[in-house]
């Protein structure tokens, strides 16, 4: 199946747009990951899906989905199958981020890229960043695509201080530390007794 770059990426959600237009839906999603680097122009490197934590809610906060409503589901899949894309190319794999708690501030530095009757809030920078350090330390020392994309954000040491505090409330065991100041020593940073997600 193929890969989404930014081009791709754009036309997909697009059609995607334009489908549940002419369906009578209209859905508003909160973005992360690979699809949200894109988005931002962060990144050039492909993406395998979109990333989706939940729907944005008319009140700004964001509202957990245990699966793709069917209307968007179904959507998503003529959209896969007309572009030669996986299946589950718009997927709720970041759901679990609802579990636990958001960098403080989140809903408040989404963004909105509009694709007609879809509605994309896409994460902030300091966001990302956080989910990036979180990403990289968990795979540490794989190299790979998070810790590339950490470094795409070109973050400052006070902000992978304030991502490191968010990380340890979402995995505050002594080997994930040691993972996290592993990453954050390839930075030249150090962790700083601040207060989460601040």
């Amino acid at each position: 199946m193929a890969d989404l770059d930014g081009t791709s990426l754009t036309a997909a959600l697009r059609a995607l747009g334009d489908v549940l237009a002419a369906r009578g839906y209209a859905s508003d999603l909160v973005v992360v990951g690979g699809a949200a680097l894109l988005l931002r122009g962060t990144v050039s490197r492909p993406t395998k899906d979109g990333d989706i934590v939940g729907e944005r809610l008319p009140d700004g906060s964001i509202g957990r989905l245990d699966h793709l409503p069917p209307e968007l589901a179904r959507a998503a899949l003529d959209v896969a199958r007309a572009y030669g894309l996986a299946d589950d190319w718009l997927n709720l794999g970041p759901a679990s981020l609802l579990d636990g708690p958001l960098p403080e501030g989140f809903e408040e530095r989404l963004s909105l890229v509009e694709f007609g009757a879809l509605r994309l809030w896409i994460a902030g920078r300091k966001d990302l960043i956080a989910l990036k350090l979180w990403a990289a330390a968990d795979r540490w020392p794989a190299p790979g695509r998070h810790l590339a994309d950490l470094e795409a954000l070109a973050p400052t040491t006070d902000e992978l201080r304030g991502a490191a505090a968010w990380t340890r409330l979402r995995d505050p065991s002594p080997g994930y530390r040691e993972l996290l100041e592993a990453v954050l020593g390839r930075f030249g940073a150090d962790e700083a007794d601040d207060d989460a997600g601040r």
